[in-house]
């Protein structure tokens, strides 16, 4: 009796000891960590801005609230436009954000997010997962001291909205234009003059008439700005966006500090975030469209001359800096040759089902 009453007391100690040993090590393989992440996009534009926000709810569950990320909207904690900067440095640990923003940085980021004539959202995604979208834009990046992550598409954009029709290509001559730069490095070869106006002086600057036509996202994101009351012929498509891919930046440095179940989680709610973005914008633009269209909007496609003239002119500018940045060329190249591997197979697929499609209306 006094034997197995021994046994039994130096069982429950160890089990004691034990859980006083497993429960510091378990604290150290799942600290709790308190991030910040800057976002690019006001909270009013919530189908983009939200990408951010739900990555921090993923995160946050996935590790039992022990991984905590704050989102905050653009310029609260760090100017909309120095997101990767203040990643680098690590004035933050992460970001939210799209890469053409950087076009004076470095041409060659705008891979990561969206360029003239690239890929459009299934297109992108995978050249990101299954291509070599992820691994050469993370090459781009190490010299940032940043990991990036796909967190986010909107779809093909739209191409914007005009005072005035554009019919031929001489109407883009003097045509004063809010693009984004890497759209505007092109656009200005045809002589337009693109502009770097901020999302909330693009209204004013088209009603005062500084400006001839702006570009934003498109109809759920455009509808609230009130565009079409100041320009109403509302082009597409936004052939400088076939998709915009918004990434996740998270600081190198603070990211291989993270325990590898804290990293895993980090991928797999951005991948979610991602999902969630696509379906937003998939599920709000065509009401919105309708919307537009029914209070005055004026749809218009672009000329295919124009589309031809502006292609011609993307091909150009690819070519000059393929010829200044070899990381630029090498990105360029292998997007090109993933490009033009999908387009048959949507042309003979996705293309000639949505084509069909499109002819038989509204199911009454």
């Amino acid at each position: 009796m006094q034997r197995r009453s021994f046994l039994k007391k130096a069982t429950l100690g160890a089990a004691a000891g034990g859980a006083a040993l497993a429960a510091p090590a378990l604290a150290q393989e799942s600290p709790t960590l308190n991030w910040r992440l800057a976002s690019s996009f006001p909270r009013s534009a919530d189908a983009i801005y939200t990408g951010g926000e739900n990555l921090a709810k993923y995160v946050s569950e996935a590790t039992d609230g022990k991984f905590n990320i704050r989102a905050f909207p653009a310029g609260e904690i760090v100017p909309a436009l120095q997101v990767l900067d203040a990643v680098q440095n690590n004035t933050i640990e992460c970001g939210h954000t799209a890469s053409y923003y950087y076009f004076g940085k470095d041409p060659a980021l705008c891979f990561d997010g969206a360029v003239p004539f690239g890929l459009n959202t299934r297109q992108m995604n995978a050249w990101m997962r299954h291509g070599n979208g992820l691994k050469l834009t993370r090459e781009l990046f190490q010299k940032y001291n940043i990991v990036n992550f796909p967190c986010g598409y909107t779809g093909t954009q739209m191409g914007g909205w005009f005072r005035n029709e554009i019919k031929t290509v001489d109407d883009l001559k003097g045509l004063k234009f809010r693009a984004s730069a890497f759209a505007g490095a092109v656009l200005s070869r045809l002589g337009v003059v693109p502009q770097q106006i901020a999302g909330g002086d693009i209204y004013p600057s088209l009603e005062k008439g500084t400006i001839d036509a702006a570009e934003w996202i498109g109809p759920y994101d455009d509808e609230k700005l009130g565009f079409h009351k100041v320009a109403k012929h509302y082009y597409f498509p936004g052939w400088w966006e076939g998709t915009l891919q918004v990434s996740l930046y998270v600081n190198q440095d603070v990211y291989n500090k993270l325990p590898k179940h804290y990293q895993a989680a980090l991928s797999q709610a951005a991948a979610a975030a991602t999902a969630d973005m696509i379906a937003k914008y998939d599920a709000e633009n065509p009401a919105a469209l309708r919307r537009l269209v029914s209070q005055g909007a004026q749809l218009k496609a672009f000329p295919k001359p124009v589309m031809d003239a502006c292609y011609a002119e993307s091909v150009k500018v690819y070519e000059e800096f393929s010829a200044k940045d070899p990381m630029f060329k090498k990105v360029y190249e292998d997007m090109v040759a993933f490009r033009d591997n999908e387009i048959p197979w949507f042309r003979v697929a996705e293309g000639s089902f949505d084509g069909f499609m499109g002819t038989i209306g509204r199911h009454k």
